[in-house]
């Protein structure tokens, strides 16, 4: 298993495609793994060199806890790998992390995909009365350190979303989406402390000045559709798509239309 070696962690990663070929990071999703991208690798690698890692707190990464920097991260693992710059994919809290390193290693993005993202320092959103009872669950489960009843918990609020109920979603997604965040229930103990971007990327992301894919699904939480509008709004070079029947994780309920768009986006753009 391909391993590096970072300070206060061992990051679990993997990649596919020539190296010569130009680079793909992939970024997770706060309720998924590395996993979550299988669909797409073997069609994004075909032209591509694809790289993804499990950040710290999830899937086959392990950490002590201790200050780190997600960026950090993300950046030694391009320079193990003699990657100069690379479009990052990121899914929910993988794109934020994404959306901080374009700000501050600039240098290193050559284009920028969200799913669900947005930027770090974004101010609370109003929800709606079903998204704020779904959330008081998860803190409930939390405070009680259920940890299991925590991961299904979250996979009904962000996958099925607010809007929907599991008998709404197909089976094999539903199973595949608990599966995803199940795996991360070895971690919930974990306590590594993220260094946040100072300042953060809420009044920065008008410096991204690449090309920028920004998607959501319709069916996701009031905040990531906020966060939708405003990245299409401020990013400079910036093009969205709404994925329909969906909410959180479209690149996993709809794995072949996500792969479309995105092939699609990234030769439209040279990348």
């Amino acid at each position: 298993m391909p391993r590096l070696d970072v300070p206060g962690a061992s990051l679990y990663y993997e990649t596919q495609g020539d190296p010569d070929s130009p680079a793909l990071l992939l970024i997770h999703a706060g309720i998924a793994t590395l996993r979550m991208w299988d669909p797409q690798v073997a069609a994004l690698a075909a032209h591509h060199y694809v790289i993804r890692f499990d950040t710290r707190g999830f899937g086959q990464t392990t950490t002590e806890n201790v200050e780190f920097s997600n960026r950090a991260d993300a950046t030694a693992l391009l320079d193990h790998l003699g990657v100069a710059r690379a479009t990052l994919i990121g899914c929910s809290r993988g794109g934020t992390i994404a959306i901080d390193l374009a700000v501050e290693s600039p240098e290193r993005v050559t284009g920028l995909v969200t799913i669900g993202s947005g930027p770090s320092g974004f101010p609370d959103v109003g929800l709606t009365e079903k998204e704020d009872a779904l959330f008081d669950k998860l803190d409930a489960a939390f405070a009680a350190r259920q940890w299991p009843r925590l991961a299904r918990l979250e996979v009904a609020l962000w996958a099925v979303g607010p809007t929907r109920k599991a008998a709404d979603v197909d089976p094999a997604f539903l199973a595949l989406a608990q599966e995803l965040n199940l795996r991360n229930v070895i971690h919930a103990t974990e306590a590594p402390i993220p260094l946040p971007l100072e300042p953060p990327a809420l009044d920065r992301v008008s410096e991204i000045d690449i090309p920028a894919l920004v998607t959501v699904g319709e069916l996701d939480v009031t905040s990531a559709l906020a966060h939708y509008e405003f990245l299409l709004e401020m990013l400079p070079q910036a093009s969205g798509c709404t994925f329909h029947d969906t909410a959180h994780l479209p690149s996993v309920e709809h794995p072949l239309e996500f792969q479309r768009v995105l092939v699609s986006w990234l030769a439209t753009n040279s990348l």
